[in-house]
């Protein structure tokens, strides 16, 4: 497994080594001992996953702490535009943010660590989305920034009239509103 520096600290973009035969394929998805060998000790501690159709964008969300979290973030079916946003008040990155193309193809991860904001956008018919966490869901901690926030220039490659957002992330505030947590 190839662990790719981006332009963001400490935001990885993962590429398996993928053995395919007349039977099909086989790739390790995750291996603890190089992942804390490349990146840093982690403890991921939950596994989710999301079923999702053409035209969905869900983000930009974080948790702040103590229940911030890291993500390990794959498109198992379909393809998505994932987002990680440097929300970090001190890094040098503060406000700036990559977008990576993930699929069941190039079966690319995104590590994302904790101080960011994560969002995606289905390009396929639908999506199936599956990612690691390293800290527990609080709903009261949840918390995120508008993905249509012209000073992001974010390019999702779509129209807001295109967009299946929820209510919630239709009410986010924008990015120059934000009271980032994250102070180092």
């Amino acid at each position: 497994m190839k662990f790719n520096k981006t332009e963001l600290p400490d935001v990885y973009i993962l590429e398996p080594s993928i053995f395919v035969d007349k039977r099909g394929y086989f790739f390790e998805s995750f291996n603890l001992n190089k992942f804390e060998k490349k990146i840093y000790p982690i403890k991921f501690i939950q596994d989710n996953e999301s079923k999702s159709s053409k035209g969905v964008l869900r983000g930009l969300h974080f948790q702040k702490p103590p229940f911030d979290q890291a993500k390990l973030l794959r498109c198992i079916q379909g393809e998505v535009l994932d987002i990680a946003l440097d929300i970090r008040k001190k890094s040098k990155t503060y406000g700036k943010h990559i977008s990576v193309l993930l699929s069941d193809k190039n079966k690319r991860q995104l590590f994302i660590p904790r101080g960011f904001a994560h969002g995606f956008f289905v390009l396929s018919d639908t999506a199936t989305f599956a990612y690691k966490v390293d800290n527990i869901y609080a709903p009261d901690y949840d918390a995120g920034i508008r993905w249509n926030d012209k000073d992001l220039n974010i390019k999702w490659g779509v129209q807001d009239k295109e967009v299946i957002i929820s209510e919630k992330d239709s009410q986010l505030p924008f990015f120059s509103e934000l009271e980032s947590p994250f102070t180092t």
